[in-house]
């Protein structure tokens, strides 16, 4: 049975415009997260993942090279036999969303003035390590009489 590189093509252009998103969205999520008091919004590892992700994607863009994920992408397709101009309705779509043509360079500069935002969000709301998820809970209290924690009935 021949593989579906068409499928997989899809596939990995959804991945792909998750990855935007998570990027894009991040940045904002962090900032208004922050205001509102969302423990969830300085996650360590959500935060840290977020630092990386653009700063792959700007260190990407300064060195000339693409997206390993659009190079991907471009492989299934060309396995698949599919035309620059054949394309199904979520690629149609996706691709409008995602893909622009200009010069390299001004992707660079676009790329590292958002990293710089986003190095700026980190240094602005540091993110918590081992944060409590109950932010705000009171602990049990203790009885004078027996020591024990009292329910609070």
């Amino acid at each position: 049975m021949p593989l579906p590189y068409h499928t997989l093509a899809d596939a990995v252009l959804l991945l792909h415009c998750g990855v935007v998103l998570f990027v894009v969205l991040g940045l904002p999520a962090i900032v208004i997260g922050n205001r509102a008091g969302w423990s969830w919004a300085n996650g360590f590892w959500w935060r840290l993942a977020h630092l990386a992700a653009i700063g792959v994607v700007a260190l990407q863009a300064w060195l000339d090279q693409y997206c390993p994920l659009t190079v991907l992408e471009s492989w299934f397709r060309e396995h698949a036999g599919q035309s620059a101009y054949s394309s199904s309705f979520i690629e149609h779509w996706l691709r409008r969303l995602l893909y622009y043509e200009a010069p390299l360079g001004v992707f660079a500069m676009v790329y590292t003035a958002f990293g710089l935002l986003v190095a700026w969000a980190w240094w602005r709301y540091p993110p918590q390590v081992g944060t409590p998820k109950n932010r705000g809970a009171q602990p049990p209290r203790r009885t004078q009489d027996t020591g024990e924690a009292d329910g609070g009935c």
